[in-house]
């Protein structure tokens, strides 16, 4: 059709071949930019990565040994090689990498964050140095290897921490050239002789726990405490986490953090427990558990500093957010801080520092600094990452921090998060380890001429295999070639460097991440809900402690640090507690009554208060409100005041004297309160009758009784007459046949007193039942049943 139409002289019009030539380029251009820029999406690095396929292997470093190697020691290393790749791999090496020295923290840091072979950055092979070979690895499968090399041989030239690599170059099916398929780097501190100046190094141990103890005592005299569950005894069993912690800490130089409440809680274990079982507890099986553990924990912390949290650990970024605004919250942390040294003394006999706030990963601000200070604490643990540091590197922890009235003992935020991931893995282990000694000898390095003292506040509660990686990581130390251990009393008195900084970060800066994890205003709220009832409740009772003591501990836990990111949990734990205590309260209660009817001008009336406690209660005022002044008054008013004091288990019956002045229902409104005149339970409500009887009705029923008595003496009157008349008649009758026929007298007289069977003829005639046995019970403490009358 084209070519006929230029044939034909009839091809498009300059309009239109302008048209489709709009159409080509609008459609066109997006897709050959498209092809243009594909290629340059990845930057050179990854580029080069990626041609080398350095991420089909996976190299597993398992072991290396020793952490820290000195002059004539042999660098052992082992591990795995996995194929990730779906080629198989063959004609495969694996060799050692040793890197030039590292210069700063910043490098190490950039070294970890490598993934793939890197030509421009990583060292070659290690010349005359063993290798492993691998002729063939299939897809999926995996190989052992270990590698073992003189320190003489690695070529560590002076005092430094070095690059450790192990790759495996090979071959594949469909690339049949040798390439590094695979890589993994550690870090080599080396430091064969000690510094002049050596950093002080804070380790702190922290022996923390999530709440386990509930409201709940049993009844008896040792108020035995009931556990919510029975889930602390797995960590205090043997390889539990806190085992581990205890039996691992005794032989490090830390200082011991410890939350009073974990203290308290296992010495309630050791004395007798309980644990919920539904709507009942059942007695706790680990008592022995858990005085072996104390036993073992009292003996680590001998000659070891400790440091007392307040008591239950608070959130203190929590209460500074959320909770300060609520009245009373506040309140919780004073008396927390209070218990915390008593508890640590009472349970390890050992004294401990009660001066120290930690806050959540050492983030702070102007808010908590000032929340955690006003329990008495003076020395706020922080973290670098929270207070920065603009230096080349790294100062002194202790600083004064705003005004100066507070001290900071910032934290070393590399060394501290070195072991929060997942150290069940033997590689992740190692390498956390290796880049923890790493990092600690290249504080030491950035000014060797002064000597600082540094701090490492770990995570709260590290799992076991966490707890063995610190550990391992210590023991690394413990040649005292660069660093020395020193306690965290020490670390914040020690001279502040000058240049460090001392502000506080603003509150713009707290980490969101930590601030969508705080308690909810509502925790706070509903603490200040159950503190309220409990300031009601013990003032009425005889003995307060027994119920003051283990609520306010449990109102300090639900404060926790260890609720965060449980925000169900801690609901549920706010609830129970709040709920028994309301159980407890309304044990002490009026018993309801029925309507009440009143004959006469004045009586009494009874109102009945029931305490079933096993305390006595005292302090309470039962106050009776009459609704109807007029008709129905109490002792000349409206309502009527009478104490009460009512033993445990028992009840008493408050009696009010009334006067009625006109017929008819009166509402009546009977409320306990205590002597400060606050509430106390719920109202009680029942409605009186006056039913009043005149002189004239009081007459009227005299007479009827009069004559009613006048009746009934004559009736007998007459009947006695009668009956005497009967009797001459009979007594008559009887000696007229006596004297007709006496031989009849005689067989007749003989014949009754032979007969047998005297009482049968007794017998044909009905005999009276005796009266039945009275069915009358122990006196009712039941509200009295309709048309109740009252005492006159």
């Amino acid at each position: 059709m084209a070519e006929a139409a230029d044939i034909q002289g009839t091809g498009p019009s300059p309009a239109r071949r302008w048209l489709r030539r709009t159409i080509t380029v609008a459609f066109g251009a997006p897709l050959l930019a498209g092809l243009l820029q594909a290629p340059l999406v990845a930057s050179p690095a990854a580029a080069a990565t990626d041609a080398t396929g350095s991420r089909t292997v996976d190299v597993s470093l398992d072991t290396l040994a020793p952490s820290a190697p000195v002059e004539g020691d042999t660098v052992t290393v082992t591990g795995t090689v996995t194929n990730r790749g779906k080629k198989t791999v063959t004609d495969a090496t694996v060799n050692l990498r040793v890197g030039p020295r590292m210069t700063s923290r910043s490098e190490i840091e950039q070294v970890t964050g490598r993934t793939g072979f890197r030509d421009d950055s990583d060292p070659a092979p290690l010349e005359d140095a063993p290798t492993v070979k691998i002729p063939r690895l299939g897809a999926g499968l995996s190989a052992d290897f270990s590698l073992s090399v003189p320190v003489s041989e690695l070529g560590l030239d002076e005092d430094g921490v070095y690059q450790l690599g192990v790759s495996l170059t090979g071959q594949t099916s469909d690339k049949q050239y040798d390439r590094v398929l695979g890589i993994e780097r550690t870090f080599l501190p080396y430091q064969p002789e000690a510094t002049e100046k050596k950093t002080q190094l804070t380790y702190l141990w922290p022996l923390i726990a999530s709440a386990h103890v509930s409201a709940q005592t049993a009844t008896d005299d040792q108020q035995t405490p009931v556990f919510e569950d029975d889930a602390l005894a797995a960590e205090l069993q043997p390889g539990g986490r806190l085992d581990q912690m205890v039996s691992l800490g005794k032989d490090l130089p830390v200082t011991w953090v410890v939350d009073p409440d974990l203290l308290a809680s296992v010495d309630a274990m050791a004395n007798g427990y309980r644990v919920k079982d539904g709507e009942l507890d059942v007695p706790g099986k680990h008592q022995a558990l858990a005085e072996q553990w104390l036993d073992a924990l009292e003996k680590a912390v001998q000659g070891h500093k400790v440091v007392a949290l307040p008591f239950a650990d608070p959130d203190l970024a929590s209460l500074a957010h959320r909770g300060k605004d609520v009245p009373g919250s506040l309140g919780h942390l004073q008396s927390a801080t209070a218990l915390a040294g008593m508890t640590v003394e009472t349970v390890l006999h050992v004294q401990a520092s009660t001066d120290f706030a930690w806050p959540v990963d050492g983030a702070v601000d102007p808010s908590i600094v000032a929340v955690a200070t006003s329990a008495g604490a003076d020395k706020v643990i922080a973290r670098s990452d929270s207070v920065h540091d603009d230096l080349s590197y790294t100062p002194t922890a202790a600083r004064p921090l705003g005004n100066g009235s507070t001290t900071a003992v910032v934290s070393d935020a590399l060394l501290s998060t070195a072991f929060e991931g997942d150290m069940v893995r033997s590689e992740n282990s190692t390498l956390a380890v290796q880049e923890f000694l790493a990092q600690s000898l290249a504080v030491t390095l950035e000014q060797p001429e002064d000597q600082r003292s540094i701090v490492v506040a770990p995570q709260r509660m590290p799992t076991s295999a966490q707890a063995q990686s610190m550990a391992t990581a210590l023991a690394g130390l413990s040649g005292r070639r660069w660093t020395e251990p020193t306690d965290l009393l020490a670390a914040a008195a020690a001279k502040p460097d000058p240049d460090a900084s001392t502000a506080v970060p603003r509150s713009s800066r707290y980490p969101k991440k930590l601030r969508d994890r705080e308690l909810p205003v509502q925790a706070f709220r509903d603490m200040k809900t159950t503190r309220d009832e409990l300031d009601d409740f013990k003032v009425i009772l005889t003995q307060p402690e027994r119920v003051v003591t283990p609520f306010g501990n449990a109102i300090n836990r639900e404060m926790s640090t260890s609720w965060r990111g449980e925000a169900r949990d801690a609901a549920i734990y706010r609830n129970n507690v709040l709920d028994y205590l309301q159980t407890l309260t309304k044990g002490v209660q009026l018993v309801d009554k029925s309507d009440l009817t009143l004959s006469g001008r004045s009586a009494t009336i009874p109102v009945t208060v029931q305490n079933k406690l096993l305390q006595g209660v005292d302090n309470l005022k039962l106050r009776l409100t009459s609704g109807n002044k007029n008709r129905l008054e109490l002792n000349g008013e409206r309502f009527a005041e009478l104490p009460v004091k009512v033993g445990g288990g028992h009840s008493q019956s408050v009696k009010f004297t009334a006067s009625a002045n006109v017929n008819g229902q009166v509402p009546m409104t009977a409320q306990l309160y205590t002597e400060d005149g606050t509430p106390y339970g719920q109202p009680m409500n029942f409605t009186v009758r006056v039913s009043e009887i005149t002189p004239t009705v009081m007459l009227v029923i005299a007479g009827g009784v009069l004559l009613l008595v006048l009746a009934g003496v004559r009736m007998y009157s007459q009947r006695k007459r009668v009956a005497a008349r009967n009797a001459e008649a009979e007594a008559a009758e009887a000696a007229e046949t006596t004297e007709d026929d006496p031989a009849e007298d005689d067989a007749t007289s003989e014949t009754v007193e032979d007969a047998p069977g005297n009482g049968e003829s007794d017998a044909d005639e009905p005999v009276q039942p005796s009266d039945p046995t009275p069915d009358t019970g122990s006196e009712s403490g039941d509200p009295s049943g309709p048309s109740e009358k009252v005492d006159r």
